[in-house]
Formats: structure tokens, sequence, C-alpha cells
């Protein structure tokens, strides 16, 4: 079968790539077209390269084994399969932020519009960003192509008369939350929940297996603690953090207690150096040092993180590092966020079990003096400490065991056979 996947953003690239995973897992045959990033493009080649075609081959890295059908079979190169647009041309979040990107935007509507009704896909699956893919949605509904959505919209936090759309133009939801199975019974949609797929993503992820020194000394690191800091994936969201980020880390190393701590930034997939560097002076980088591609390890290692709020901030649960939030946004979509969202609180974990087991600093509050106290006591204060790891072994419970991405990618490929069937 074919099928056409949209993911926006860097989250929905992660959950984008494990489920490439579990459809090439139960359908050898599989042809996918997709939005993406660099994960999902580098499942799509590994699949495409492996010859004959062994799914545990194709994906045995990071200690992990996938079991499926191995079918000699060898895809024809000339396929129009493969990556359409990667998620950096179009990622971007807030109200004022849309409309200076609308035309570009919107030029990628047209063009997924005329690239779908070209490649004639079996299914459609969106992958939550919404802003683009409710468009898509209700194109492709209306042209006759299966819909899935993956991630449900977060429509129980704001836009809930998007609860309509999702009525009127989508197939099957499917949805990784447990507390979205209350909601959208109550809306009356139908949905499919089978766990959330980033407990796969962690606790099949290199950085799950390797201990701190071998982290070391593979990133040629100085041994010694060290402080996460996530500036968040988007260019905005760095704009606004990476000056926060750096004035908390020159402080902190600045005293007694702090002074032999080095400070990590995660660069994000979609970004460059350059992206980070402009905010970094000599001196910063004398404590300061941007990694890209170890997210995962940089979270897991440290002593404490500093995240912006998002998927990070869920991981940063699962690898068990203690951690305060930190978000800011353009005054004039904060204005409007606040006089729509109707959630007590931003961050996943949070939400996921009705408690603020970690700190969310907001706009005026995320500033260096008040996070750095929030470092000192996720450091310093034992009991403090332990108590936010209870509530994230709480969120951990919640989220359900392994195997979700196979799980969901069985499930829309079961969809898909019924509906043909019948």
């Amino acid at each position: 079968m074919k099928y056409y996947i949209i993911a926006g953003e860097a989250s929905g690239d992660l959950h984008g790539s494990n489920l490439m995973k579990g459809i090439y897992a139960e359908d050898p045959h599989a042809d996918i077209r997709f939005w993406g990033g660099d994960l999902m493009l580098s499942v799509w080649e590994n699949w495409q390269n492996a010859a004959p075609y062994d799914i545990t081959a194709a994906f045995s890295t990071n200690n992990v084994k996938l079991e499926g059908p191995s079918p000699e079979v060898i895809k024809d190169p000339s396929k129009p399969s493969g990556l359409v647009r990667h998620y950096k041309e179009g990622a971007v979040m807030g109200f004022v932020e849309v409309l200076a990107k609308a035309p570009k935007l919107l030029g990628n509507v047209r063009f997924c519009k005329k690239d779908i009704l070209s490649w004639n896909p079996d299914v459609v699956i969106l992958i939550d960003y919404p802003g683009f893919n409710f468009k898509i949605a209700e194109f492709a509904h209306k042209a006759g192509f299966k819909v899935f959505y993956y991630i449900a919209p977060k429509v129980w936090a704001s836009r809930e008369s998007r609860i309509k759309k999702l009525k009127e133009y989508v197939d099957k939801l499917f949805i990784v939350f447990p507390f979205e199975k209350e909601y959208f019974d109550k809306k009356g949609i139908d949905y499919i929940y089978r766990g959330n797929p980033l407990v796969d993503a962690v606790d099949t992820s290199k950085a799950m297996y390797e201990s701190k020194d071998e982290f070391l000394e593979r990133c040629n690191l100085e041994k010694g603690p060290h402080i996460a800091l996530l500036a968040g994936s988007r260019k905005g969201e760095i704009k606004k953090m990476m000056p926060v980020l750096t004035e908390l880390a020159a402080k902190l190393h600045s005293t007694a207690e702090y002074s032999d701590y080095k400070f990590l930034i995660a660069g994000a997939p979609s970004r460059t150096m350059k992206d980070y560097e402009r905010y970094l002076t000599d001196e910063h980088k004398k404590y300061i040092t941007v990694l890209f591609g170890e997210t995962q390890a940089i979270i897991k290692n440290a002593e404490a993180a500093v995240v912006n709020s998002g998927t990070a901030s869920l991981e940063t649960v699962l690898f068990n590092t203690p951690q305060v939030v930190g978000y800011i946004t353009n005054p004039i979509t904060y204005m409007i966020a606040k006089s729509i969202i109707k959630i007590k609180y931003i961050s996943l974990g949070n939400l996921i079990i009705d408690k603020l087991a970690f700190k969310e600093l907001i706009q005026n509050d995320c500033n260096s003096d008040v996070i750095i106290s929030e470092v000192r006591a996720l450091i310093e204060n034992q009991s403090y400490r332990e108590a936010m790891l209870k509530d994230y072994a709480l969120i951990r419970e919640s989220l359900g065991g392994s195997g979700a991405s196979s799980a969901v990618a069985k499930a829309m490929i079961e969809e898909l056979n019924k509906n043909s069937n019948e």
C-alpha cells in the first residue's frame, strides 16, 4: 500500500520515524512518501538500501530488534516515494509568527494538495501540526482519500471548534495520552489508543544504553557534572530563550558551588550552529557547549535540565532528569493564548497526572534568577528532587508500556484492510 505521511516539526519527525518502522514491519511492500525530517528520511533510506529487505537488519540500531517479515523484495528506486519537504521549511508556532509566514505556508498547502492527487496514496496520515494538517484533511477527505490523524490535535487545550473538522474529515483518530480517552468519548469521536510512542523512542535510544563516561568520551567532553539546556526547535523559541539560558549559565558558573559545572545546549535537528553561536561570547564557550544529535544523551546524563515546553519536557520525565520548564513567546501571542487556552499546565507531564510535578516558568517568570533558584533546588534539595522523581514514575506508568508505535502501525493497516474488504 501507499502511505502519504505529513509531520510538520521535530516531535512529529520522531513519532513519524517510529511509525514508519512499524509500517514496514507490518507491510514490507509499503511505499511511503512523506513530509518530515532527518529521522523519517533515515528510516526510509535504511529500508530502501536493505536488500533483501530485512526489517531486523534495517532497523536494529540502538540495541533494538524489531520483529517482522523479511521478504525477498527489491523496491524500484524510480518510484516517487521518499521525502517531499523537510519540516524546517514550514515549522512555526504562535499567532503572530504564523501570520508572518502565511504566504509560504499557503504555498506549501497548495503544493501538498497537488502532490497527493498526483501520487494517489491509499491513505493520508497526518501527525499533529494542526494548522497545516487540518487543511490537508479537508482536502484529502473531499478528494476521496482515507485520512488518519495520529497524535491528536490538542483541541482539549484550545480551539475546540476543530472537533467538528475531526468528525467531518478524519476517518480514524489515533490518540497518545490517557487523559484524551475520556475527552474524545464525551465528544463522540471514535479513536484508537495504543499508548504513547515516546516511551519507545526513549527506551530504545542509544542514550539509554550508554554510560555517562562513554557519552563524554564520545563527544570529547570533560568529565564532571553538567546541566542540560533545551531552547526549543523553532528559530523564534531559540531567539527568546538563548539570552536567558546564557545569562543563567554565566551566573551559576560564577558561583563557587557550580564553577566546575558545564552547560550543554541541545542543538535542534532543524537548526545550525549559527542559530546558537550568535548568543555565545568567547567567555561563554569556556563552559557552554552546543551539541547536535545528542539531545537524549544530554538530558539523560544531566544533573538537571532547563527545558523549553514541548515534547522535550516529556522526554526529560522519561529519562528521570529533574527539570524546570521555561517558555517565552511574542507578547501578543501570549495574550491571545491566555484568552483561549483552557488547561492548567503547559507541560504534557503535568497534564498527564493533573499535578504540578515540575515548575513551569512562563513569560516574565522565565528569567535567569528564577530559573537559577529552581535549578539549585533540583540539585541541592534531595527531598524536592525525590518527590519530583516519584511523580515522574506516575507519569511513565500512565503512558503505558513499550510497543506503541508498532501497535499503532498495525492498527492503521488493520483499518485499511478492513475498509478495503467492506
